[in-house]
């Protein structure tokens, strides 16, 4: 059993929000659970019975009552509360007007603040405006924007009108763009003349005159001066758009509950990425869910996660509006001027919930941060993590060096319902290396080949039943063969969703990376992450990346500075591969790279490197569009041309 790194204290659990959700049951419904487990247990054998509650419960505001919660139970197909009509937006503004809504800060912009009533206006006008522009429900609206205030203003102001929002953030490449933006063929494209990462400033125009000739749906091109360079190509600028609705008042247009509310994307690493679509209802509820019950963040709260809006992460970001904290957003590096900047940022606006990704957290380990001496965390409550598997180390180096009174909050799920499978929980112990629970109302398992249920063993992670956020439909697959292909094929009516997992017996799990990925050693299959776990918490080693190639297990590292692989180094991975994990994890070649080839969101790249060293052509397997560093495939690229492997 791992270990225990964080009990929460008796007055913690007593006033979280999940202790609060579960005294409201017993008093509304009769229900009372002894432990998380058997609450858990309830939402999955109950599961029309536990959504409603929580319809009840956050007191979601609609237009038309719903008939029952599930009309149909199919995967794929389920249909959720027929009949309500409700819109997301009308959640984000349910706060006070004076309390405040947006924090703000950015490399090269002044701080801001807006309070839920300047949201509220600014949304309404810009919703205005919109519709002026004749943007209807169903019409899609597209932006190519980073992470400040005007792209939030824009999606809720496209919300409020029963549009479909979807965005890219503008590190994205114009193919890499036009790959998602085409497939929905957007009304409205809101875009930037530029923005600034690393204190370099990044000209945009041109590629957003790109989007625009690409796009021959667009009725209309709306500018962002983010850096003021002028000349920009989009027509008028948001605040015109704006002032055309000076004084209008928000009215959120009431919509089936699932009315796509946005399209969201895969990385697109390996051919064209699915545009998954979610509807207004779902993502309610399950974002809902998430802040009150499993992260324990509401009213009160400062709520941080550094993401791009090209990451499912910040469409749960902004999400904490409508479970009424205050929301901080960040433009800009997480590394500029130094892996400090963030958790110096967390101390000046007084966070409360600091998410990011595990890379993040690891990064800032090896390079020797300690944000408790970068500034004042007395109001940090919680960290979260996400994006990859956090190792034991990464869960240890929190306590050690944030704070030791904080619970580490790791989740996985994915952008492909925009939520999570299996997550953190404010009532149950932190274990080292572990996720705590699986989520209330998601019917999640590890299936073993034959398609049984497992605990204690490695598995493929699966859900056995709907989630309201599983995708309505993915945009353009008319007759839903995709759909059925990418998630129910494995196990017809089961939605595999290619993680490979162990669940304890007390719930918690360890995910264990990619099962498309996975290591299959003499029959044996292995995770990469267990390989990875080991291997990067060697000092010398920075980063690395695990394929099995034809039956040997390349082990591609990145040396830590003013370290170099050498014939020691490698017998060092080699001892510590075989002691910690055993001898079918040892690699058989151990090669230096400069860096770790990643997707725009930070997941490494396993299976497109392991089929271009099979010999596939680069065209065939990877879009580089889809990469945040293009030029780190290089050295697997001259390899495969010199050595390709079957």
């Amino acid at each position: 059993m791992a270990e225990v790194l964080f009990t929460p204290p008796p007055e913690r659990v007593e006033r979280c929000g999940l202790t609060r959700y579960q005294r409201w049951l017993a008093q509304s419904r009769g229900l009372r659970f002894g432990t998380y487990q058997e609450l858990w247990a309830w939402s999955v054998a109950d599961l029309e019975g536990f959504w409603a509650s929580l319809w009840d419960y956050f007191g979601i505001a609609a237009a038309a009552p719903y008939q029952r919660v599930l009309g149909r139970r199919a995967m794929p197909g389920a249909e959720w509360f027929p009949g309500a009509r409700l819109n997301y937006a009308d959640h984000a503004f349910r706060r006070p007007a004076g309390e405040t809504a947006v924090v703000f800060r950015s490399e090269h912009r002044p701080p801001e603040e807006l309070t839920f009533g300047e949201l509220r206006r600014r949304t309404a006008e810009v919703a205005a405006g919109l519709r002026g522009l004749g943007v209807r429900p169903g019409d899609r609206v597209a932006a190519y924007a980073p992470n400040i205030p005007e792209t939030l203003v824009a999606f809720l102001a496209s919300a409020s009108l029963g549009a479909v929002w979807s965005s890219c953030s503008p590190d994205f490449g114009p193919a890499a763009v036009l790959d998602r933006f085409r497939q929905i063929e957007p009304a409205v494209l809101v875009a930037v003349d530029g923005y600034v990462f690393k204190g370099v400033e990044h000209d945009r125009r041109e590629a957003v005159r790109r989007l625009v000739a690409g796009l021959p749906s667009l009725r209309a091109a709306v500018t962002v001066p983010n850096l003021g360079l002028g000349g920009a190509p989009a027509g008028p600028t948001l605040d015109d758009v704006a002032a055309t609705g000076s004084g209008a008042d928000l009215r959120p247009e009431p919509v089936p509950f699932d009315h796509p509310l946005w399209a969201l994307y895969t990385s697109g690493t390996t051919g064209p990425p699915k545009a998954l679509v979610h509807g207004h209802g779902g993502i309610l509820l399950e974002h809902l869910k998430s802040y009150a019950l499993h992260m324990d963040a509401g009213p009160g709260d400062r709520f941080f996660w550094y993401s791009s809006t090209g990451w499912m992460m910040w469409n749960l970001l902004v999400s904490g509006l409508a479970a009424g904290a205050t929301i901080v957003l960040y433009d800009g590096s997480p590394a500029h001027p130094d892996l400090g900047a963030l958790w110096r940022m967390a101390a000046e606006t007084g966070t409360t919930w600091f998410g990011a990704s595990a890379p993040y957290l690891q990064a800032c380990a090896r390079a020797g941060v300690v944000p408790r001496a970068e500034g004042n965390l007395s109001a940090l409550r919680a960290v979260g993590s996400t994006a990859a598997p956090l190792p034991p180390d990464g869960f240890r180096w929190v306590y050690e060096n944030v704070k030791d009174d904080v619970p580490v909050a790791s989740a996985s799920g994915g952008t492909d319902v925009c939520s999570a499978f299996v997550g953190p929980c404010p009532v149950l112990p932190v274990r080292a290396g572990e996720i705590q629970c699986r989520c209330l109302g998601v019917d999640v398992a590890a299936y073993d080949a034959a398609g049984q249920a497992v605990v204690g063993e490695t598995g493929e992670l699966v859900v056995r039943q709907p989630m309201p956020s599983m995708p309505l439909r993915l945009w353009g697959d008319d007759d839903g063969r995709r759909y059925r292909e990418s998630y129910f094929e494995a196990f017809p009516g089961v939605w595999r969703h290619g993680d490979w997992v162990t669940f304890t017996e007390e719930g918690s799990c360890v995910i264990w990376g990619r099962s498309d990925a996975t290591l299959n050693r003499a029959g044996v299959r292995i995770g990469t992450a267990e390989l990875y776990r080991v291997v990067e918490a060697l000092p010398e080693v920075d980063d690395s990346l695990a394929v099995d190639v034809g039956g040997r297990l390349l082990l591609f590292v990145v040396p830590a500075a003013g370290a170099g692989l050498d014939d020691g180094l490698r017998a060092a991975i080699r001892d510590r591969a075989g002691a910690e994990l055993s001898p079918r994890h040892v690699p058989d070649e151990v090669v230096a790279v400069p860096e770790v080839p990643r997707t725009l969101n930070g997941k490494k790249v396993e299976v497109p490197v392991r089929r271009l060293l099979q010999g596939e052509p680069l065209e065939a397997v990877l879009s580089l569009e889809g990469l945040a560093n293009p030029a780190a495939l290089d050295p697997f690229l001259d390899r495969a041309r010199r050595r390709p492997l079957r």
